[in-house]
């Protein structure tokens, strides 16, 4: 027997409409890449939606066809998240920071028809153009007045396209199971894969995110977008935060400390969501100008692991609380979220810091478990880790195009390519990459707590640990250090600090200086770089 319940499709289109109808004057704000700040409403938004949705059209997009982007956090970004998925065809979202190779591979394996592209943008895309096959013109996302001088075929001005289209457009309804948008990995190993989402999967991710132990949404907050539009959905901030009717802050092309604060104090902003190096440098900031984070409550930090003074910082400088989460592309991307549970925010300060420094703990709807070489399920005790699977109704079930084979298993759990434990309260904590963790002894070692432990000290800028060939031990850490301007920190000094602090079997064999460590597209330490070009590296233990 079914219930005698309405069966209506979960739609994007639908989460626009609702902002218009029950937030329609709440403001959306962004930092435009002309420059001045530009204001508009959740109602202006829909309107100009729905004029993308008759350009794509009249332009030949079909549904199911693929629109990409190649932009900032920005209002015509958010609007292209509504108008291209609610017209049926998909948003593929491209991000500028791959390699030149990697990005005509994706547009091209993704076909896409036209690119949308910012301002900023546009020299790349020129120097790309003639292998992209597919492209049918460029649409580049600015007014007359700011239109470039561009060597791109078939180049029209977003504005110009929009403005000869009426607003009045009916949102088709169809399977809410229909794809709504496309993202690619950042392709450490091989080409990229493409991550494709349902309408389904997205409105279910939006609706878990606003809840109240995930990232807590409401009408009530002004929420800086930080996390990029052009990366897994930018963590479903552009859906989740007009769901609940929040204030919406766009930053553009300006991530530095200062600009960021100047949104913040500007536009009162009470929640934000971004990667370690965003608030690395809006701390620096803060404590060479003296400011603070006056009516900011918390920040969203993933990406890669939180450092622990980061964590102090924010809650003993500026009273703001930092959770951490945890997510792939493959996801949607959240998996984890660092909320408190009854009892924890009461705790002694380091108990807190040490509970802050995990990954959080699963959202409903998302499952979760370790497992050994031999797919046996591991201990939730904190101690004993695994590989990390999930699975879960915004969870991908394998790649756009078949890419990679059948990545599930007979019970359909994903692998997530991460070495992890489960707590007895839930906590999840990274320990690795499955191709990250060293193997020394029979026994593996960390690198990201090594990483992290590092990083503590003050002339530590950025830390790397990676594995090298070691004829007794098949592999020891070695220990890669960027330090901080007008630090004298050497190898003797670094290992004096990790003493105490971490096994003694875990001390790293060498540590190395640096002036810049490799990172892949979405900020990430690129360690197969330092692995190929350490391979041959010999160890003074060794």
């Amino acid at each position: 027997m079914l219930g005698l319940m309405m069966d209506r499709p979960l739609l994007i289109s639908s989460i626009i409409d609702h902002a218009a109808l029950y937030h329609g004057d709440t403001e959306i704000v962004s930092r435009t890449i002309e420059g001045p700040i530009h204001r508009y409403t959740y109602r202006d938004a829909q309107a100009r939606s729905k004029r993308v949705a008759n350009a794509l059209a009249t332009l030949g997009v079909h549904p199911g066809d693929r629109v990409g982007t190649v932009a900032w956090n920005g209002y015509r970004h958010f609007e292209l998240y509504y108008g291209v998925s609610g017209m049926g065809a998909i948003l593929h979202t491209v991000n500028p920071r791959l390699f030149p190779e990697q990005l005509v591979y994706i547009v091209n394996h993704a076909e896409d028809a036209y690119v949308f592209v910012d301002l900023t943008f546009v020299p790349l895309l020129e120097g790309l153009a003639d292998t992209l096959e597919t492209v049918k013109g460029f649409v580049i996302m600015t007014d007359e007045a700011h239109m470039p001088d561009t060597t791109l075929a078939n180049a029209l001005c977003y504005e110009t396209l929009i403005g000869a289209e009426s607003s009045d457009y009916e949102w088709p309804r169809f399977d809410e199971n229909t794809a709504s948008s496309l993202c690619y990995t950042s392709g450490t190993t091989g080409n990229p894969k493409g991550t494709l989402y349902s309408h389904r999967s997205t409105v279910i991710h939006a609706l878990a995110g606003c809840s109240t132990d995930v990232l807590g949404l409401s009408c009530r907050d002004t929420v800086l977008s930080i996390v990029p539009m052009f990366h897994a959905n930018a963590w479903s901030l552009p859906y989740a935060v007009p769901m609940c009717g929040g204030t919406l802050v766009f930053p553009g092309a300006r991530l530095d400390g200062a600009s960021v604060y100047e949104l913040i104090d500007g536009e009162g902003v009470t929640f934000s969501a971004g990667v370690p190096t965003v608030w690395l440098m809006l701390l620096d900031y803060l404590a060479h100008s003296g400011n603070t984070l006056d009516g900011m409550s918390r920040v969203v930090c993933g990406g890669s692991a939180v450092p622990r003074s980061m964590i102090q910082a924010f809650e003993e400088q500026h009273g703001v609380r930092m959770i951490q989460a945890w997510g792939m592309t493959e996801m949607s991307p959240l998996g984890t979220v660092g909320t408190f549970k009854r009892g924890m925010a009461e705790l002694p300060a380091q108990q807190r810091y040490d509970i802050q420094g995990k990954a959080g703990r699963c959202l409903y709807g998302v499952e979760m478990k370790i497992v050994d070489d031999a797919g046996h399920e591991m201990p939730r005790d904190g101690v004993a880790f695994g590989q990390l699977m999930v699975r879960g109704p915004w969870v991908a079930t394998g790649y756009f195009r078949g890419e990679g084979g059948d990545v599930l298993d007979a019970d359909n759990w994903f692998p997530t390519g991460d070495v992890a434990t489960l707590d007895p309260e839930g906590f999840m904590q990274i320990v690795d990459r499955t191709k990250d963790v060293i193997k020394s002894g029979g026994e593996w070692i960390s690198s990201i707590d090594l990483e992290n432990v590092a990083v503590g000290h003050p002339e530590v800028a950025e830390a790397c640990v990676i594995g090298v060939s070691h004829p007794k031990w098949d592999e020891r850490p070695v220990l890669f250090i960027v330090r901080t301007d007008g630090s004298t920190l050497d190898k003797d000094g670094a290992l004096a600090f990790l003493e105490g602090k971490i096994a003694k079997w875990w001390t790293p064999d060498d540590v190395l200086f640096v002036d810049e460590l490799p990172h892949t597209a979405t900020g990430k330490l690129y360690k197969s770089v330092l692995r190929e070009k350490y391979k041959d590296y010999v160890l003074p233990t060794a």
